[in-house]
């Protein structure tokens, strides 16, 4: 059994396997710390979950980026016969959201950094700083990006919400190795 670091018509490979759940990783983790950091009341603290918040929004704004064009570049193992038609086109549409999804939240905390009248500046994992976007600093513009980003970043986990549950369907009710081909590329094909 051969392990390729590329899609193949059935399987993933591993680079869409590792970027997958990098990525995975670090949206939970990213709403989790973004829920805690807002919440403390130490300002020393969430200053620093805040510019460390930061550093993994632009690491992953660069995954997902490169996710994307490792999708367009790699074939999509097709589902397997068991999928319904209902299934077949709302799967497609459901990794379209979360690709928007985990694009537009990384870019509207990073709007909403440069928006702020605090003039922060962002330092991704204390190596640089990172420019700010193009945006005229106000505080209606910051109230703007902060319930854009706020509201993105609930609807963003109630998609991984669906996303899990879909997942976890295929796996335990209809045993089709739709998850187990996204664990590893050396399981058994369908």
């Amino acid at each position: 059994m051969q392990i390729s670091i590329t899609n193949t018509p059935t399987r993933y490979g591993w680079a869409t396997i590792i970027l997958h759940w990098l990525i995975a990783l670090i949206f939970i983790s990213q709403f989790a710390l973004g829920f805690v950091m807002v919440r403390l009341t130490s300002q020393r603290t969430a200053f620093e979950l805040i510019q460390l918040h930061k550093s993994f929004g632009f690491l992953l704004l660069g995954l997902i980026i490169l996710r994307i064009a490792w999708r367009l570049g790699n074939a999509t193992p097709a589902l397997p016969r068991s999928v319904g038609a209902l299934e077949r086109r709302a799967a497609p549409l459901a990794h379209f959201a979360l690709y928007g999804f985990q694009l537009a939240l990384p870019l509207s905390g990073w709007a909403l950094v440069s928006v702020s009248m605090l003039e922060i500046p962002s330092l991704p994992f204390n190596l640089f700083i990172m420019p700010n976007l193009p945006l005229a600093e106000s505080d209606a513009a910051e109230s703007f990006w902060a319930a854009t980003h706020w509201y993105l970043a609930y609807a963003g986990m109630a998609l991984v919400a669906l996303h899990v549950a879909a997942a976890l369907r295929h796996h335990f009710q209809l045993r089709d190795g739709v998850l187990t081909r996204m664990i590893t590329p050396s399981s058994d094909p369908e």
